[in-house]
């Protein structure tokens, strides 16, 4: 029998307290003059960041709040469980939907959203069982004992979902949320639809046909050169770099910033030093998710696990079936090309060119999401 435990978030006030230490510690560097966020993370933004969490941030606040959601701990396999947050809505007609983060990302993604998923405003409004599970090796989830790619986190969300008892479901993903959702579209018997907010797998077939489509590819590519060497270190080395970043809370945080800053839709956020369009407190309770459940080195084994598994194309001869919405979100890292492109690949049934908004888009721009989340399940 696979176990369902309600979980509550702890404090864990000893390591809170060695986190603290170590961030009023810290001892900053050189920076390039007029270095912005050209070189990586702005040390003025960071001291900024620093001082925040210092004097301002509520760590034991944080938690209580996340703690008003049910969370549970499922077994999804023998020896390894993963945390959810499971909100059951009260409406009799409502869909059970898996939403899933990616990296940098956690269920504080999801913390604004979760209640107004289950518990529409208006009356007759689409209305979700809302699972948002933390992915195997983040968070209050299982740490595996060797990496595992994101067509192997696919299957464990859909046995999750069967374990909780759904024998169909809605699926929505970001970032990783978004691969995996790929290769449930691919493999699950269950899944009814996908929604995403990113480009995760990538169609066997993918030269460009068009002139938007050409366009499209070279902006990708130079997105690519300037934003993704944090992926092939993750998915080569991680090792050493977790032996830096477990031992910094600091060296964390700037890692994680400079993304929340330069994947979001902050105008032109890479000049000064711009906040992206979130809380700092937002920002750090992600942030501290990852320091006091000692996850920064496991949740950084899924690119490893990726590159393992053969990377995020579809397989030749294959296409993803189930209805499929796109939310293409302009700012996003994995932005999504010409609708024709994205066909090849997926049955795609909606399509939409938000009008701003970036990586992480239930924190940015929660309006725009939710009525696209709730228009897609409507026309199903």
């Amino acid at each position: 029998m696979n176990t369902i435990e309600p979980f509550a978030i702890p404090v864990n006030a000893d390591e809170v307290a060695w986190i603290r230490d170590r961030v009023a510690g810290y001892r900053f560097f050189e920076e390039p003059t007029d270095a912005k966020w050209d070189y990586g993370a702005n040390r003025a933004y960071m001291a900024r960041v620093r001082d925040y969490w210092l004097d301002d941030f509520d760590w034991a606040a944080a938690v209580a709040g996340l703690n008003r959601h049910p969370h549970f701990r499922v077994e999804v396999e023998p020896g390894l469980k993963l945390h959810c947050i499971h909100r059951r809505s009260t409406r009799p007609n409502a869909r059970p939907l898996l939403i899933a983060h990616g990296w940098p990302g956690s269920i504080v993604e999801f913390d604004a959203i979760v209640d107004r998923l289950a518990e529409p405003e208006v009356e007759d409004g689409p209305a979700f069982h809302v699972i948002a599970p933390s992915l195997a090796g983040y968070a209050w989830s299982d740490k595996p004992a060797s990496p595992i790619g994101p067509r192997a986190m696919a299957r464990l969300y859909d046995r999750l979902m069967a374990v909780l008892g759904y024998d169909g479901y809605l699926y929505q993903g970001g970032d990783w949320g978004c691969v995996i959702g790929g290769w449930i579209g691919l493999d699950s018997t269950t899944v009814e639809a996908i929604h995403l907010s990113g480009y995760g797998l990538r169609s066997a077939d993918m030269h460009p046909d068009t002139p938007a489509e050409v366009a499209w590819l070279m902006k990708a590519q130079k997105v690519r050169d300037r934003e993704t060497a944090y992926l092939q270190l993750q998915g080569t080395k991680p090792q050493s770099l977790g032996f830096a970043m477990m031992d910094s809370p600091m060296g964390v945080a700037a890692w994680f910033a400079e993304k929340f800053v330069g994947w979001s839709d902050t105008g032109d956020g890479r000049d000064g030093y711009v906040d992206p369009p979130f809380s700092l407190d937002q920002m750090l309770t992600n942030i501290m998710i990852y320091l006091t459940t000692r996850s920064f080195n496991t949740a950084t084994w899924i690119y490893k696990g990726m590159f393992e598994e053969g990377g995020a194309a579809i397989p030749q001869g294959r296409r993803i079936e189930v209805p499929t919405a796109v939310a293409a979100f302009p700012k996003d890292l994995l932005a999504f090309p010409p609708r024709a492109m994205v066909e090849r690949g997926y049955n795609v049934v909606r399509y939409t060119e938000m009008p701003r908004g970036g990586h992480f888009a239930s924190l940015e721009e929660p309006e725009l999401f939710l009525a696209d989340v709730r228009a897609f399940a409507a026309s199903l």
